[in-house]
């Protein structure tokens, strides 16, 4: 991590990470996550370099990316999160556009609060600004391969296109912590990429494309995303859809 990096996530109490330290006097109670190579070395122009807000934290760029898809995936997001009241969600990673202020809103209707966790302090910070007008948000800054939660601390946890940015060995470990914090008869819900029908043109479109900016998003190209799961979890416990000609794919599961 770069003193830059360090200085904005000295600014943060953890694990809620809502206030300075000079404001409420406290020290982190959790050591500052490193940045992981894999993100210093594949992802930085757009998640760590201050200028990447400026271009995609924009809904319009986000639902471009994903070819006009960006409110129809949300939307199956918010169909599974039916919650009782003061219930706790997890968001695992921030994410560009009006994903994480939808959710909030959705959340706010039950009297739930939403908690958003990042590995990148500038995007803590970015989020944190983000959702400002909200009251039922907290950021954390931690690692999703190693998150700081007690088991079983949420009733439904979110990834929403963060496991096509990881190498294998961190997309298991992220896995294996979303089930691992979410409540038995909770749902762990995943949203990414998949490899789509032969027969679907962008089939040959995004496969240049990912092979050269997204590297590690052929992994679920290759394999069904179940494949990455811990052996513990059983078939009836998963529920995939699939979107946009099986470019993309949600997949439940059921702790």
């Amino acid at each position: 991590m770069n003193d830059d990096s360090r200085a904005v996530a000295e600014n943060f109490d953890y694990p809620a990470g809502r206030y300075s330290a000079a404001e409420t006097g406290a020290k982190p109670v959790n050591p500052v996550p490193d940045i992981p190579e894999y993100l210093q070395d594949t992802y930085w122009w757009a998640y760590l370099h201050p200028k990447s807000f400026y271009f995609f934290e924009r809904e319009w760029v986000v639902n471009l990316i994903l070819w006009g898809n960006m409110k129809r995936l949300t939307d199956t997001v918010l169909e599974e999160l039916s919650l009782a009241p003061q219930s706790q969600v997890l968001q695992v990673a921030c994410v560009y556009g009006d994903f994480s202020n939808r959710v909030a809103r959705h959340l706010d209707e039950t009297g739930s609060r939403l908690h958003i966790v990042d590995v990148a302090p500038i995007q803590i910070e970015n989020v944190r600004k983000k959702v400002s007008g909200r009251n039922n948000v907290e950021a954390h800054l931690q690692d999703s391969t190693s998150m700081h939660f007690p088991a079983e601390s949420f009733d439904q946890t979110v990834v929403f296109f963060l496991l096509h940015e990881q190498p294998e060995y961190a997309r298991r470990k992220t896995v294996e912590e979303a089930i691992r914090v979410t409540k038995p008869g909770g749902k762990v819900i995943f949203v990414d990429y998949h490899g789509p029908k032969r027969k679907n043109p962008m089939r040959y479109v995004m496969k240049p494309i990912l092979a050269t900016l997204e590297p590690y998003a052929m992994d679920l190209w290759r394999e069904e995303l179940p494949a990455f799961m811990p052996e513990s979890v059983k078939p009836e416990q998963i529920q995939s859809d699939f979107y946009f000609g099986g470019l993309y794919q949600k997949i439940v599961l059921t702790v």
